[in-house]
């Protein structure tokens, strides 16, 4: 008995579930295998409609300790790795240079002071 295949038989790799991906910045790098990365989304208020960024931070799983602070990446959901962790680093989409890092980190002391 030989498998016949057909043209609308779905593919193995058709048929796994499609993960979330999210694009946002590394604010974090300092622990072991983990970065900290901030998505920020832009929401309409619903009673005053106005255009409000509403920003939230993932831990996501980086085995080869390739992301830096600043650096702009894509991160796809995953099996929980941890408490905390449910992402995984898919891509690092641009390096950030040592300069915008720390005018961002300026701007974030000033924010903090009372």
């Amino acid at each position: 008995m030989a498998t016949e295949t057909n043209a609308n038989t779905p593919n193995a790799a058709d048929t796994r579930h499609k993960h979330q991906i999210l694009t946002g910045r590394v604010t974090s790098a300092k622990m072991e295998k983990t970065i900290v990365v901030e998505v920020l989304r832009l929401v309409q208020h619903p009673k005053y409609r106005r255009v409000v960024r509403i920003s939230k931070k993932f831990y996501a799983h980086d085995e080869q300790r390739q992301a830096k602070p600043g650096d702009t990446v894509r991160i796809v959901a995953s099996r929980p790795l941890s408490k905390l962790k449910r992402w995984r680093l898919k891509e690092v989409l641009a390096r950030n240079t040592s300069a915008e890092v720390k005018a961002d980190l300026k701007q974030r002391d000033r924010g903090a002071q009372p």
